[in-house]
């Protein structure tokens, strides 16, 4: 298995120790388990405690970054055609991807604790926000930067609340109805 695929591997056995153990259950010999990889795996690639964070961190912003790709037409976009896009990425964070998303609360806390991890949380939050601002800019925006803020904050408001808080989960539908009257705020129109 090459590196990157090792790692890769690494990094989603490490998705789920976090998602289900929480940031104390995050461990060399956890990961290794969960990955099904032999003792001392995960160690060769993350040493330290603190390198295995960064790791598992790293993966959920490339998986993140990776799976925000909207199957769109930019170049004559579509409320409704964006809305269901937003909506499926939601509705597949809130159930497939549940696991990345608990794991990423986890860790955006701990990054509120560490300069380094800070710095990566941070950098993976501005591609997110660079492409909501080219959503909002194809829609006509006249705000691009205030309306992204907007939609970034949707979005992670109604991931939360649905993940983690004491919302209810919305159906798909109702996710869709939701994610065009945010597209329209934002500079989209009917």
């Amino acid at each position: 298995m090459p590196t990157s695929a090792r790692v890769a591997r690494l990094g989603d056995a490490a998705i789920e120790v976090v998602a289900r153990d929480g940031l104390r259950g995050l461990t060399h010999r956890a990961v290794d388990s969960e990955a099904g990889l032999p003792a001392g795996s995960t160690s060769y690639y993350a040493r330290t405690r603190g390198a295995l964070v960064e790791l598992t961190f790293g993966r959920i912003v490339e998986l993140d970054v990776e799976h925000t790709e909207l199957d769109v037409d930019h170049s004559a976009p579509d409320v409704d055609e964006l809305a269901l896009a937003l909506a499926d990425l939601l509705h597949h964070s809130i159930t497939a991807g549940r696991s990345r998303t608990l794991a990423r609360y986890e860790l955006a806390l701990e990054a509120d604790r560490r300069p380094g991890l800070r710095a990566v949380y941070d950098r993976g939050g501005a591609r997110l926000r660079d492409r909501a601002a080219e959503v909002v800019v194809s829609l006509g925006s006249d705000a691009p930067r205030r309306h992204a803020a907007m939609l970034v904050a949707w979005f992670d408001g109604m991931l939360f609340d649905a993940v983690a808080g004491a919302g209810p989960v919305l159906t798909r539908a109702e996710l869709v109805e939701c994610a065009r009257d945010m597209l329209r705020a934002c500079g989209g129109r009917a």
